[in-house]
């Protein structure tokens, strides 16, 4: 027998589920210096979107306690330059089967979601007063 109650109702403003992220397997050495990449955000139009950014620096990712990267937005922005983990990042430069398959994975998990023109940040990233991105997966209390 099925409840007949309506499901919950999700607010408009909270963030969409992202089980793919967090859960990626990508190393520091995945990426190099000079590299162009993108931090995936969302979906505009029908497709994915993120920041392009280029690969600068090794860092150290304080929020997750692991090796990251600075990276220069490719636009300049507020943010010229932040700290990510790598499993944050797509290839941009060139064609890496790792990259293509996270970006396959999380086209079949958020397209069908959102299916409108609009453009949607699905709210997964802020950057820290250390200026340093950081998942919502990976967000500590304090940091």
């Amino acid at each position: 027998m099925t409840d007949p109650s309506p499901p919950p109702r999700t607010p408009v403003l909270a963030p969409t589920p992202d089980p793919i992220t967090p859960d990626r397997d990508v190393t520091h050495r995945h990426f190099q210096a000079g590299e162009r990449a993108v931090v995936l955000k969302g979906v505009a139009d029908g497709d994915l979107w993120g920041d392009a950014m280029r690969v600068v620096v090794p860092s150290w990712h304080t929020p997750t306690d692991e090796d990251g990267w600075r990276l220069r937005d490719a636009t300049g922005g507020q943010q010229s330059y932040i700290t990510a983990h790598p499993r944050y990042m797509v290839h941009l430069s060139r064609r890496c089967p790792d990259c293509l398959i996270y970006l396959r994975a999380l086209e079949h998990h958020l397209l069908p979601r959102h299916p409108s023109p609009a453009v949607i940040d699905c709210d997964w990233y802020k950057t820290t007063e250390l200026n340093q991105l950081v998942h919502i997966n990976d967000a500590r209390g304090g940091r």
